[in-house]
């Protein structure tokens, strides 16, 4: 039977809301591995909108959710539809909309918030035993999700990873193309495009991320079948 992964997407765009390029590798490797997959984000206001070919901020506001239906092609739905007892396992691409819009990591650093929403739908994955896969800048989230003593890593950035540790997290550092795996936690992360000068650097993180992630599904189905 397909496994069934949620994503849950940020914004379109870098500067502020989900890595183009990191959510489609991930729906990618999730569609080549045979996964049933479903977006969704928070219909929210995005921290703010840059303009990607000037990196300055312009004088608009754009939704999360609409935002994130660019990359979703549409199908994609509001987080406050999320069952997650009808997935196996939850993915989160990076992007500063993971630390603009999803939590205001960006701004307050270890003092951030993750929105109610996205915080919830995280945590209940979490306390199920589900497999989630952090991506990039995603995984300065983890702290938040799972509480003090969480693996994870988002590459070698000691900035990041010190505010990471000031928020009771473990830092592993970690090459582009590797994963760091929390097996108490059934967490793994990846650097991608904290560290990724390329579209294939980034992908080769990303595909151990997923194969990892939905290998750790068919172990709980496993143990969940066994006598």
């Amino acid at each position: 039977m397909s496994k069934k992964v949620a994503v849950i997407l940020s914004g379109c765009g870098v500067q502020d809301g989900a890595e183009i390029h990191e959510s489609v590798l991930t729906l990618l490797r999730l569609d080549q591995r045979g996964a049933h997959v479903k977006c969704f984000a928070p219909n929210i206001s995005q921290h703010h909108v840059i303009n990607h070919l000037t990196g300055e901020e312009m004088p608009e506001t754009r939704n999360v959710l609409v935002e994130s239906a660019r990359i979703a092609r549409g199908a994609i739905e509001d987080i406050r539809e999320a069952d997650v007892t009808e997935f196996d396992a939850l993915i989160i691409p990076g992007g500063f909309g993971a630390a603009k819009n999803l939590s205001n990591f960006a701004t307050q650093g270890p003092d951030c918030q993750i929105q109610a929403e996205v915080l919830a739908m995280a945590e209940a994955f979490a306390s199920a035993g589900k497999p989630i896969g952090l991506i990039c800048v995603s995984p300065a989230l983890a702290a938040k999700i799972y509480g003090p003593g969480v693996t994870c890593t988002i590459g070698n950035c000691s900035e990041t990873a010190a505010k990471i540790t000031k928020m009771g997290g473990r830092h592993e550092a970690c090459e582009v193309a590797d994963i760091v795996e929390d097996k108490a936690r059934k967490l793994v992360s990846t650097p991608a495009y904290m560290l990724a000068s390329s579209i294939g650097e980034a992908a080769s993180g990303i595909n151990k991320l997923v194969d990892r992630v939905l290998e750790l599904v068919q172990e709980n189905d496993a143990q969940a079948t066994t006598p």
